[in-house]
């Protein structure tokens, strides 16, 4: 039997401890009231033989009181409370130092895996998880209620980012750009007026994002259209320049001369953003998580220069940055959103050459992802708008003219729910499965209510460039931000795991099947109507979000295994399916997945996403733009994850082989960290998750064939 302790360690049981602990009390009372040596053991025994394969320490200690109570034993169960309570006290003192030591010596496997993107060996990212670290412990012992933090260790929600919980910052966000660079900002105590160039713009919108990530813990997204006035501006100075350099030259040179520089400050522009993005550090210690949104409006007077602008930055993405062996690789941000319609939805619109050219980037760099605006019009109010840079949603929202407004809000946090492990308590009964399913909701909005509670108060001078400055907001110094939390402006998500699981421990079959389907369905309908009741009581924005967080898959996993066994095609898996996703398992192609995945997109308006897993497809184009196509008409937001061989050590882009010590290497670098390759399974053609045997030899392992 194991017994998961405070903080999470899972721990043999150890039926002295139990023993101890009652003599402690035993010494603390009169002879009279003491339990003899043989009743402690029946005490102990009783425990040790409830054969369940997971127990909370709380869970035993709440076991011992009940026997001493049931033996009439009160003035020793008084005793043995008052010592429980005494060791909460000692505990409390400080639980935060062995894991903070465990990071400066860089052996905390689990924090070092958390983040792909924060390497723990660098004293500016251990400065910000020692800061984490402190804000975890104060977040899990004093700021969250008692019961939510149960939850949290339970499994049963997951209360996203308490290691920033203590300070009053906000998750993710559309930075308003367009309104910064025509109105002018202040960044650190400088005021940054409209620039009057494209190569301008381009730097004050990095000093931005670098700015903006420095005071919030998640995402943002910066919408490139804003840019294509600036480079405008910068032909028309070329112009303007040109012809007082040389009055005699006729109009037609002009204006080729003006182009050809125009083109080069575009260019430089452009590697100004990914350079920048790329090598400035946040306060945090890492890149900026930085989404940019790549999208051609109607109507749009600047529409040509914003696809020379889109053209440029997916050219440079496909040509990849450079490592420190000088080969291309593909960088981890900004990330890439790119907007299908009419004009560049590959049936031949203007603009379908960018589309191609995208098609090419995701081929080789996975990049970027893509969102049909016609599948988004039908399912937000006739609107095209860009995710956060967490890939949530906000919700359509007017301001006082009646005009839709998306840059300039917010999401105030995140809590997660675990659909299955609501399955394995209810089993295949539905009569069980909805009360408890709406008992755990209540504890998840409880959870929001603690994020959102967090931020009222809070005044604009916590961070400036957010609230006062225009990235969000322009209030007056100490004014409080509580507006900005109500009436929708805001969103606040409910997240969710494990819709296939919950489905096959209920129903006994697939969410792809048709009784299955009208489960799953009847779940999202109720989790959609759950956040839109809150939503109307509270008159805050709360949504729905089909959460990428793909660590709380298998941390949800992990905790149900430990709890309630092995389970078939539950917890025998290691990992849960993200939200309504379809288990990779499953015999289904990337156009059946998409449009199955599409109905629930419809309900998880507050963040979706889909995912296709392909092969590589650098040499069938074609193949790739069908399925773009297809995106087009079916669905509102997707990506590829293609898998081919590639190390990331050093960007060599062939086949990975194995040696002869039976380990995978890299034939430039050599390196043999299986961690840092991507290796396609062509025995099999399976394209999940390695893992290694259990032998622990050198061997990687596949789940459909020993490879």
């Amino acid at each position: 039997m194991k017994v998961i302790k405070r903080d999470n360690s899972v721990v043999d049981f150890d039926r002295s401890k139990i023993v101890n602990a009652i003599h402690k009390a035993n010494d603390a009372v009169d002879e009279c009231y003491r339990l003899d040596d043989g009743s402690v053991d029946a005490i102990a025994d009783a425990v040790a033989n409830t054969r369940k394969p997971r127990l909370l320490v709380e869970d035993i200690q709440d076991m011992v009181e009940t026997k001493l109570m049931a033996a009439g034993k009160y003035e020793l169960a008084k005793a043995y409370i008052i010592y429980r309570y005494t060791r909460a006290l000692v505990r409390k003192a400080n639980t935060t130092d062995e894991s903070i030591l465990s990071l400066i010596r860089n052996d905390n496997k689990e924090l070092a895996e958390e983040n792909a993107n924060k390497n723990t060996a660098i004293a500016s990212t251990q400065r910000d998880y020692i800061a984490g670290e402190v804000s975890r412990d104060l977040t899990r012992r004093i700021l969250l209620p008692e019961h939510i933090s149960k939850a949290h260790d339970e499994g049963v929600l997951h209360f996203h980012d308490a290691d920033y919980f203590i300070q009053p910052i906000f998750n993710c966000c559309l930075v308003n750009i367009g309104d910064m660079l025509d109105n002018g900002t202040m960044i650190n105590g400088k005021l940054i007026e409209s620039p009057k160039s494209f190569q301008v713009a381009c730097t004050i919108v990095t000093q931005i994002i670098a700015c903006v990530a420095s005071n919030q813990y998640g995402g943002q997204s910066v919408e490139m259209s804003h840019l294509g006035k600036y480079l405008r501006l910068t032909y028309e100075k070329y112009l303007r320049k040109t012809r007082e350099a040389a009055p005699d030259l006729d109009e037609e040179t002009v204006k080729k001369l003006a182009t050809a520089r125009t083109k080069d400050e575009l260019r430089s522009g452009v590697q100004t953003i990914q350079y920048q993005i790329n090598t400035l550090m946040t306060t945090n210690g890492q890149s900026p998580f930085v989404t940019l949104f790549l999208v051609l409006r109607e109507g749009d007077p600047y529409i040509h220069e914003n696809a020379a602008i889109i053209q440029e930055i997916l050219e440079q993405r496909l040509q990849g940055i450079k490592n420190e062996s000088g080969v291309y690789i593909t960088p981890a941000f900004p990330k890439l959103v790119y907007v299908l319609d009419e004009c560049n939805n590959l049936t031949g619109g203007p603009f379908d050459y960018l589309t191609e050219l995208a098609v090419k980037c995701s081929a080789k760099r996975m990049y970027p992802d893509y969102i049909s605006a016609k599948k988004m019009r039908e399912n937000c109010e006739g609107n095209v708008f860009s995710p956060m840079g967490c890939r949530s949603f906000l919700a359509p929202w007017k301001d006082e003219n009646g005009n839709y407004k998306f840059e300039g809000r917010f999401n105030q946090g995140v809590v997660s729910i675990n659909l299955p492990q609501i399955g394995i308590l209810s089993g295949p009964s539905e009569e069980k499965f909805w009360p408890l399913l709406d008992e755990r909701l209540q504890l998840c909005f409880e959870a929001l209510m603690c994020r959102h509670n967090a931020l009222l108060g809070v005044r604009s001078d916590v961070s400036p460039i957010h609230w006062q400055y225009g990235a969000l907001a322009r209030l007056k110094k100490g004014e409080t931000i509580d507006k900005l939390l109500y009436g929708g402006y805001s969103s606040i998500s409910l997240g969710y795991i494990g819709l296939y699981e919950l489905t096959k421990l209920v129903k006994g079959c697939s969410h792809t099947e048709p009784e299955g389907e009208d489960f799953a369905m009847r779940v999202m309908t109720h989790l959609r109507e759950t956040t839109d009741r809150w939503k109307k009581e509270t008159n805050i924005g709360f949504a729905l979000y089909g959460t990428p967080a793909e660590s709380l898959c298998y941390r949800f996993a992990r905790i149900d295994k430990e709890r309630f066994g092995t389970i078939k095609d539950v917890t025998d898996k290691g990992y849960y399916t993200n939200s309504y996703h379809v288990d990779v398992r499953e015999p289904i192609d990337a156009f059946e997945k998409f449009a199955f995945e599409s109905k629930f997109q419809k309900l998880s308006t507050g963040g979706c996403i889909s995912y296709a897993e392909i092969p590589n497809m650098r040499h069938n184009l074609e193949a790739l733009a069908d399925v773009v196509r297809f995106i087009y008409d079916n669905i509102q937001y997707a990506e590829f994850n293609t898998k081919s061989d590639y190390c990331q050590v050093c960007g060599y882009d062939g086949e990975i082989m194995v040696n002869e010590d039976n380990e995978w290497e890299c034939p430039v670098c050599h390196n043999k960290d299986h961690n840092r390759m991507n290796v396609v399974r062509r025995t099999c053609g399976y394209l999940g998750e390695n893992f290694w045997n259990v032998g622990k030899t050198k061997e990687i392992k596949a789940r459909v064939l020993h490879l």
